[in-house]
Order: structure tokens, then C-alpha cells, then sequence
């Protein structure tokens, strides 16, 4: 998904792959990707595994935050999010850290690059 976008790439993206409504694949036309374009990928527990982004921002949440802010139905999930942070460090990966224990008032920590 990412390699047609980076470096000797195609340059060609598909714009759309599942239909919300129908519940099923869509057949789309790759398109290309216009110039000065940006790709932003979000995702939980997607650092330490070698994808090759240009800029990582971390989005994080301390472990009493995230067990206060987790729905009881959710909460299976949290030991990964924990293990995650013990063993990939994705703070320390991070070009920019936001502190969002309190999503009203964020904190930006920015890494040696962009201080």
C-alpha cells in the first residue's frame, strides 16, 4: 500500500477499496497522486515494525489514562497497548510526541529533529 508512494514508486493510488454501504470491495481506478501530496496513516501499534515514514507523530496516553478512558467492553486490548509501550517505545521512535491523557489540553513534545 505504501510502496506505489514512495520512493520509485508508480505514483498511483487507489482511491477508495471498501464500500461502507454495500459492505463489499470496490473497483476503482488507480489514480495519480497529485504533486506536493501527503500521506497520512493513523493507527494504533504501527511503530517498530519498519514502516518507512518520513515524519512520525505519537499520539500518547499514559496507562492509568488509557485504563480511565477505556470502555469496559475495550479493556481486553489494553495489556497490548502496555507491551507496546514497554517494548517498542514508540515515544522514543517518535519525531513529535502529543500528550493526550487529557484530550482538552494537549501537549506537544517535539524530538531532536524539529528542536
Amino acid at each position: 500500500m505504501l510502496a506505489p508512494l514512495g520512493p520509485g514508486g508508480s505514483g498511483r493510488y487507489l482511491p477508495v477499496l471498501w464500500d461502507l454501504e454495500r459492505d463489499r470491495a470496490v473497483r476503482a481506478r488507480r489514480q495519480p497522486v497529485p504533486p506536493e501530496a501527503v500521506l497520512l496513516v493513523a493507527g494504533a501499534l504501527l511503530q517498530g515494525i519498519g514502516l518507512p515514514f518520513d515524519v512520525v507523530v505519537h499520539l500518547r496516553v499514559a496507562p492509568a489514562a488509557r485504563r480511565r478512558r477505556t470502555p469496559a467492553h475495550q479493556a481486553w486490548a489494553l495489556p497490548a497497548f502496555d507491551r507496546y509501550d514497554d517494548e517498542v517505545d514508540p515515544a522514543g521512535l517518535a519525531d513529535a510526541v502529543v500528550l493526550a491523557d487529557h484530550p482538552d489540553r494537549p501537549a506537544l513534545v517535539l524530538g531532536d529533529r524539529f528542536s
